[in-house]
This record gives C-alpha cells, sequence and structure tokens, in this order.
C-alpha cells in the first residue's frame, strides 16, 4: 500500500506496510529490511548508496546483500568514521575502492562534502541506510542534508531506507543560535531532535533548509511496528566510540562535555559513559586512563593520566525516559566540583573536537552553569523555541 503526501509543490512517496491492531506486538523491522518494498524498483537502475557500518540487510552489509539481488551499485559513499565505520572522530577520510566489492567509495567526510555533479552524473537513484541516534551534534543528518542538496541540485531522487532513533522518545534542549552554526551544529533544532532520519529529511524539505530552498526527491520506506516512545537496541554499533547501547542513551546528555577540560572516556573502551579528570582527585573514588587506541581514540584528552570522576556504565536512564529530558545535573556536578573553574571551559586545555558552546548551541548555557543557575532557571531559557519546534516537528512525523 503507499500513501501520497504533497506538501506545497513538493510530493513525498512513503511506501508503508498493511498495518492493524493485530500487528501492534510485531517486531521493529527497519526499511531496509523490508527488501519487497524496494528491490524491484532497483532492479534495472544504476544505484549510489549512502551507507556505513551500519546499513545491514538483516545480519548483512547492504552492499553484499544489494549485489546479491541483482542490484546495481555504481559508488558508495561514505559519511564521518568511513565506509566500515573504522575512522576515529573527526578524521578526514580518503576515497578508496571497497576490498570486498571492488566499486569505488567515495568520502563525504574528507575534501569532498556531498556527491559533485560528476559523482551523480551515471547514477539513476541515491539511497541513503544511516543509523542515526537523534542528536544535533551527530553528523551523520549534516550528510543527509549535503546528500539531499546535491541530488535536488542534480535532479536525481533519494531512496531513504529509515530506522528507529534509539533516543526517539527524547525532544529537548536549546535552539542552535545562528551565530553559532557549524559542522556540529547545522541547523535551527534542539540538541536532541527525537526523529528518524525520513522524518528529518521531510523537515529539511518541507522548512526549505535546504540552499536556495531546493526540494529532494524523496521515495522513504518507513520503519515497520515503530512508534517513537518504543525502546530499540541498535544492532550495529553506530560509530567507534558509541560501542554500547548505554552510551548511546547517554550521548545526548554527555557530548557537550567535549568542551569541558572533562573526559569522556575517549580513550578508554567504556566511551560516553564515564566521565572525569585527574584535578578531581579526592573528590571522587570511581578513575579510569585514557590511553591511545586506534580507530576510536588516538590522542585523547588527560591521555596516560588517572582520572576521577562518574561511572555511568549502570546508570538507571528510565528516569531520563520517564521525564523525556535531557540530564543537566552531571555538567552542573562536575563543574561544581572542579578546582579550577576557569579551566573547565578553557578550550586551550582541550585536545577534543567541539567548544562547548558550539555543542550546545547556545552561550547561555556556559553562563548560566558558570552563575550557578538552577535547572529550572535554565530550562525556561530554553523557552519559547523548544516549544515552537516541538510543534513544527509534529508535521513531518512519519510514526505515533
Amino acid at each position: 500500500m503507499t500513501l501520497l503526501k504533497s506538501y506545497g509543490i513538493l510530493s513525498f512517496l512513503v511506501w508503508i506496510g498493511m498495518t492493524g491492531p493485530a500487528e501492534a506486538q510485531s517486531p521493529i523491522q527497519t526499511g531496509a529490511d523490508q527488501t519487497q518494498q524496494y528491490v524491484p524498483y532497483l532492479k534495472g537502475k544504476r544505484v549510489a548508496l549512502v551507507v556505513n557500518q551500519t546499513s545491514i540487510i538483516g545480519r548483512k552489509a547492504s552492499v553484499d546483500s544489494l549485489l546479491s539481488m541483482g542490484i546495481t551499485v555504481v559508488r558508495i559513499f561514505g559519511p564521518e568514521h568511513g565506509f566500515r565505520g573504522n575512522a576515529s572522530n573527526g578524521a578526514k577520510v580518503a576515497d578508496d575502492r571497497d576490498a570486498q566489492t571492488g566499486i569505488p567509495v567515495l568520502s563525504l567526510y574528507g575534501k569532498r562534502k556531498k556527491p559533485l555533479p560528476e559523482d551523480l552524473a551515471d547514477v539513476d537513484v541515491v539511497v541513503y541506510d544511516i543509523q542515526d541516534v537523534g542528536a544535533r551534534f551527530y553528523t551523520y543528518i549534516n550528510t543527509l542534508h549535503r546528500v539531499m542538496e546535491s541530488c535536488a541540485e542534480n535532479n536525481k531522487e533519494l531512496l531513504i531506507l529509515d530506522r528507529p532513533n534509539p533516543n526517539g522518545y527524547l525532544v529537548d534542549g536549546p535552539i542552535l543560535e545562528d551565530d553559532l552554526h557549524s559542522g556540529i551544529g547545522m541547523h535551527r533544532i534542539p540538541i536532541a531532535h527525537g526523529m528518524t532520519i525520513a522524518e528529518f529529511a521531510r523537515m529539511l524539505n518541507g522548512e526549505g533548509w535546504l540552499e536556495q530552498k531546493r526540494t529532494c526527491k524523496l521515495r522513504i520506506v518507513k520503519v515497520a511496528h515503530y512508534s517513537h516512545d518504543l525502546p530499540y537496541d541498535l544492532p550495529v554499533f553506530p560509530s567507534p566510540n558509541l560501542n554500547s547501547q548505554q552510551s548511546i542513551l547517554l550521548y545526548p546528555s554527555i557530548c557537550w562535555f567535549e568542551g569541558t577540560i572533562i573526559s569522556q572516556g575517549r580513550g578508554t573502551h567504556m566511551p560516553f559513559t564515564v566521565l572525569g579528570a585527574p584535578a578531581l582527585r579526592g573528590q571522587y573514588e570511581f578513575t579510569f586512563t585514557p590511553v591511545s587506541i586506534p580507530g576510536m581514540s588516538e590522542t585523547p584528552l588527560h591521555q596516560n593520566q588517572l582520572c576521577y570522576g562518574l561511572d555511568l556504565r549502570k546508570a538507571d536512564l528510565s528516569k531520563l525516559r520517564q521525564k523525556g529530558q535531557l540530564n543537566l545535573d552531571w555538567i552542573m556536578e562536575l563543574y561544581r566540583a572542579y578546582p579550577d573553574k576557569e579551566k573547565f571551559f578553557d578550550r586551550s586545555q582541550s585536545t577534543q573536537m567541539g567548544d562547548f558552546d558550539k555543542l550546545a548551541g547556545t552561550r547561555k548555557l556556559r553562563e548560566q552553569i558558570i552563575q550557578g543557575k538552577s535547572e529550572t532557571e535554565i530550562r525556561q531559557s530554553w523557552e519559547p523555541g523548544l516549544s515552537a519546534f516541538k510543534a513544527l516537528r509534529k508535521k513531518y512525523l512519519l510514526y505515533p
């Protein structure tokens, strides 16, 4: 069954399966796993894939599965961390040729930020299938944006095989301020946007956020039996430093520590589940030591130094889900505990990827933490922007 929805001059074609009350308890099925919905459409077409290690059909890499089904894949585009997902955070990724298939792999996280006209000249349709985690500073939505722009500019259709957002219940945080636009914040959205990739693509089109307000022709295979409040354990971890379900759920509330003197566990095998720094000695019993780990963090903050802090590996995250809010307690607590407060937000002390204001999307949060504002006061400052976004978001949702 097909469902056709129109927004102004743009038509979105959404493929959905038959649903009904008897299927309410059916397991979630990703867009990629519903091969009957799109493989016949791809037959006889020259296909480019925007994929990484999370792009699987069943337990097999999508590119390998599609080739075995007779689909002609002429090119692969890889995002941050590369096509096979083994590049460190922020590392530039070079063009290559996939050793297993011989297909050219063009990096979208190096000199080329989006497919060039010559990259798409011999392509009939582009397929986007990458697992996202629902945070503004996670760069896969930037890749989506740029791929959509390129498809719109070159009159190519984009087929999105949608996947659940493991943080789909969470819509929270300050709205990105225009003067803090960066590679870790391209859109006027909160830190946690609560949308799937396909829903976000609809917003990019519908709000005219693509360059010159172009619209990209979209074809979407929805996730079956999914709603935003359903928990979802990722079958493949989306990047080297999100290597556990706990880290994925903590990530929206922890990534802003990247702009502080506090380590989030990069350089350990438990990143984004621990927080600490050498200067917190005597205040916390839990310790960890970041070291260089190829493919994860070659030069982590506080490398080879004993860090003291918080162990969140077994933290009960049900309260976050119940509240539907980011956790502010940890950033406020560790700022209060840090002895040299002038260094807490000092990027010159850090080797990490972003500064705090760009990660937060606002300068106010850093100032409010320094001033000792309460969580209630901080949250009040996110309005009316956050409520306005929640209303806007509803226009583009595909799932309850």
